[in-house]
């Protein structure tokens, strides 16, 4: 696990979790958000960024335990694929 405390979000991380208040958020406590909202709408930087801060092994487990509403459909398709995964099939309800 890369993550040794609780940090908080980057400024130019902020625009991929606008429906979030970031300044009460960290990436320990809010991993999932950050790693879904990160995957499903982020730019290259916030990639590099996520894949410094979290090792694969993490971000795996996110895609893989995750409800599908959450994912856009084209992104969860093409992060499964990157990682090898088969996501588990989870609903709200």
């Amino acid at each position: 696990m890369k993550i040794k405390k609780q940090e908080k979000i980057p400024d130019f991380i902020r625009p991929f979790l606008w429906s979030y208040d970031v300044s009460k958020m960290n990436t320990k406590d809010n991993k999932e958000r950050i790693v879904l909202n990160v995957l499903n709408y982020g730019s290259r930087g916030a990639t590099d960024w996520l894949f410094s801060v979290y090792d694969k092994n993490e971000i795996k487990n996110v895609i893989e335990n995750s409800l599908l509403g959450d994912w856009d459909k084209k992104s969860l398709n093409f992060w499964s694929f990157i990682y090898d995964i088969k996501p588990k099939k989870r609903a709200r309800f």
